[in-house]
């Protein structure tokens, strides 16, 4: 599906089968010098067929496209080897670059999550199924690195890059002061809460990601132009929501720690999620992998708050509120 959302801005939906997200919105802006394309879908056939089918509707050829990634999940970053062409540029932001570069796959993450009580054989597992193990890049292409305050012109499209870590470290969006329009990747999402994890004791995403949010609602925006799902008209309402969501995920995380000296995995499991599942028993592994992340992500802002404490039982890390 192909739609035009202004003059010479396209949205095709790349399906995303098997996930919930449905479809990643991938953007393109087209000019009679370079094309841009903004976020890709993973690196499967689907994919692929339903990006080419979208490009030829428009009259967009690969070979005058440059390539924008909002951020290293494979279904923003997958497909970027299937399209990149000798001419294009792929912007990514320096986070996701080096992370990227520095990479030596899941066993630090593994590790960690055990010692918040995941389960290493069943996480190991799912990994093992994870997109980004299966539908990653085949290729890493050289990158075109862009920081915060960049500026990136295409046609009558004078855009700004703003940093906006928190999903990732290396979030990335794109700003038209003119046009007043937010291309947001996965930094704000309608329907659904973006997902914020943490897997390192150095790390405060939810700290990045929250302030962030501010930064964002300062612009002046009309129009949110998000990786999945709806358009978003009314940027300043949503982003109230999704504070006043990690407030309550918060309020939560102190509610449970009334009972001291619990590991991340047991928080987790008393959290309230939105999910088709009887019980945590039954939550996929992947699931409860990402609520795990997303309980550690909450712990740590309580930590560096100064409201929560941890201990070392064994291999274990527990948690306990500190007044």
């Amino acid at each position: 599906m192909c739609d035009e959302i202004l003059p010479n801005l396209f949205r095709i939906k790349i399906p995303l089968p098997e996930s919930p997200l449905k479809y990643l919105n991938s953007y393109v802006i087209r000019d009679s010098q370079k094309n841009l394309i903004i976020d890709t879908g993973l690196n499967r056939k689907e994919c692929l067929e339903a990006m080419q089918n979208g490009l030829q509707k428009l009259g967009v050829e690969l070979k005058q496209s440059d390539i924008f990634i909002t951020h290293l999940h494979a279904d923003h970053f997958g497909l970027v080897s299937k399209l990149a062409s000798d001419s294009s540029y792929i912007f990514f932001s320096r986070p996701e670059k080096e992370l990227m570069e520095s990479w030596e796959g899941f066993g630090a993450m593994i590790a960690y999550a055990g010692k918040n009580g995941f389960p290493e054989n069943e996480l190991k597992a799912a990994l093992d199924k994870h997109p980004g193990a299966k539908y990653g890049s085949d290729w890493i292409p050289e990158l075109k690195v862009l920081d915060d305050g960049d500026k990136i012109t295409v046609g009558d499209h004078n855009f700004k890059c703003v940093a906006t870590p928190g999903h990732t470290m290396g979030h990335i969006c794109l700003y038209e002061p003119t046009k007043k329009v937010l291309v947001a990747g996965d930094h704000i999402l309608i329907d659904i809460t973006p997902n914020i994890q943490c897997w390192s004791d150095s790390q405060n995403p939810l700290k990045h990601y929250l302030a962030s949010l501010d930064k964002v609602y300062n612009l002046e925006v009309d129009l949110v132009l998000p990786g999945h799902r709806r358009l978003i008209e009314d940027h300043h309402a949503r982003i109230n929501e999704l504070k006043e969501h990690h407030k309550n995920r918060l309020n939560e995380v102190l509610d449970i720690l009334k009972t001291p000296d619990q590991h991340a995995f047991q928080i987790a499991s008393q959290m309230t999620w939105d999910l088709a599942a009887e019980n945590w028993d039954h939550f996929p592994v992947a699931q409860k992998w990402f609520a795990t992340g997303e309980a550690i992500s909450h712990l740590r802002y309580l930590e560096e708050e100064g409201k929560v404490r941890r201990k070392t039982d064994g291999q274990l890390t527990l948690f306990y509120l500190s007044i």
